[in-house]
């Protein structure tokens, strides 16, 4: 209990440092596998790492190069489009509501909309004051460059020794308790899989999917609503949800007809048949075991905690509480708290059986 207590107040106080390390770790922890199979093929460990590095290097690289003007010149497109929004919603949505309800919602509307209006307005000056501020502290901003930077290098080192220091924590283990925390370990290792590896790939299937329908379409802002719905898809039905409505406001601006509508729903539809018939069951299977609420929960309570480490966090430590609490569960299960006649009955039995041989 009071190392728990000294692990959580070292966590709390070197957070500000810890988030290279813990982005490394969930890389290397991805690419294990990938390195395993190659290293299985007759490739030594270090080659074997560099190629998943380099194969990690070009995507991440890639969808940078790709991703970041396009998504930049929507997100532009969006801004600029907020005017005409807004004025449909003042002269069409908010008299439906007066009619409704006898509430004139007008002016709240009017003070919302330049309140959101200036924000947009005022982003560059904020960005511009956020650059001269990180010029001006100049050892701040060289420890954030620093700490970006060290994400590959601790990544490549993490993935080099990966099996080593697994086995060198196996070994540190009391012999009597090692066969339970390994079997543990490796029921965590399959939820983790599945979480991590398998629910990513899930959001990026999903995206592209969305991404390049709503493209097809020629929907306005189709690829950022595509890898919108795709990362929110992490919590089950919110990024169909989420992508929906919004494409669907979109294509009642942008098209006079109800064609294009259809088209959104047969977008979403083939996404969703996607991912209950072939990427669900392919990549995830039934080894996840955490609710939708949980996963909510677990996300804004890393935030609150830690920032931005704490959701980097929050699932993986999740899925393990959730092993933990099975585990738990199930001792609990067996144990006389629980039904004492039951446990004294199956001793009897299991005793008269030694007796008897």
């Amino acid at each position: 209990m009071v190392g728990a207590v000294i692990a959580l107040w070292l966590l709390v106080l070197l957070e500000p440092i810890l988030m290279p390390f813990f982005v490394s770790m969930i890389l290397a922890y991805l690419g294990d596998p990938i390195t395993d199979r190659l290293e299985a093929r007759g490739l030594s460990r270090r080659l074997a790492v560099s190629v998943v590095f380099l194969l990690l290097s070009v995507l991440v690289i890639g969808a940078i190069v790709i991703l970041v003007p396009v998504l930049g010149r929507q997100i532009g497109q969006l801004i600029q489009a907020l005017p005409e929004v807004f004025n449909w919603v003042q002269a069409t949505i908010l008299p439906e509501i007066q009619s409704l309800t006898g509430i004139d919602f007008t002016a709240d509307f009017d003070q919302l909309r330049e309140a959101l209006m200036s924000n947009w307005r005022e982003t560059g000056t904020y960005a511009a004051a956020f650059l001269a501020q990180a010029s001006r502290s100049g050892l701040a901003f060289a420890v954030w460059v620093g700490n970006i930077a060290l994400i590959p290098v601790v990544t490549f080192y993490l993935l080099l020794d990966w099996d080593r220091i697994k086995g060198y924590l196996q070994d540190m283990l009391p012999r009597h308790i090692e066969p339970r925390v390994t079997a543990l370990s490796t029921e965590c290792d399959e939820v983790l899989s599945a979480f991590l590896r398998g629910q990513l790939l899930v959001m990026l299937s999903l995206g592209v999917i969305y991404a390049i329908g709503l493209s097809v379409l020629g929907l306005r802002f189709g690829l950022l609503i595509g890898l919108m719905a795709g990362l929110a898809s992490i919590v089950p039905y919110l990024g169909m949800i989420v992508g929906i409505l919004t494409a669907l406001v979109v294509a009642f601006f942008q098209f006079d007809t109800w064609l294009p509508l259809v088209g959104v729903l047969v977008v979403f539809g083939i996404g969703q048949i996607a991912e209950s018939t072939l990427l669900q069951p392919l990549l995830l299977g039934d080894k996840i075991g955490l609710h939708p609420v949980a996963v909510i929960f677990a996300v804004l309570a890393g935030g609150q905690l830690f920032g931005f480490t704490g959701i980097l966090l929050a699932l993986p430590v999740a899925a393990v509480i959730m092993v933990l609490l099975r585990y738990v569960y199930q001792r609990y299960r067996n144990s006389q708290l629980y039904d004492r006649e039951r446990v004294r009955t199956t001793a009897a039995v299991t005793a008269k059986r030694e007796g008897d041989r």
